[in-house]
């Protein structure tokens, strides 16, 4: 099963995305937060994002969602650290991304799938018009 990973600059944000992504997909959903610093201070840690990668890898691969700037840019130094694995950044809005990456890993989908979906989802509207 794909596992997903969460970066956020706020380890709150990054574990509410996970609460909500487990209550609508499945508590066991493979998926954990890497938020904030290694101190519990806002910003983003190559460590800790390494650690969640490790902790849901698979050989189906990794799923990361962030929430900006230098979370991108920490995640795409973890990926480049563990050249030769399967783990993609998906570019989709981190909550609904996150709902929908779960509901689909928990169906067996593939990584690409699931980057698929969570980029589809860059559109959908909250409001009528």
């Amino acid at each position: 099963m794909v596992g997903i990973v969460i970066v956020s600059h706020s380890q709150k944000l990054a574990e509410g995305v996970v609460e909500i992504a487990r209550i609508m997909a499945d508590k066991d959903a493979p998926i954990v937060a890497a938020g904030g610093t290694e101190d519990g201070g806002l910003g983003t840690s190559f460590a800790k994002i390494s650690r969640a990668v490790e902790e849901v890898y698979s050989d189906e691969g990794v799923a990361i969602l962030m929430d900006m700037g230098s979370a991108v840019m920490t995640a795409e130094m973890v990926i480049e650290s563990m050249e030769g694995r399967r783990i993609k950044l998906l570019d989709g809005p981190v909550a609904e991304g996150a709902v929908l990456a779960a509901v689909e890993a928990r169906m067996g989908s593939p990584l690409e799938i699931i980057a698929k979906r969570v980029e589809e989802a860059r559109g959908l509207k909250k409001l009528s018009e």
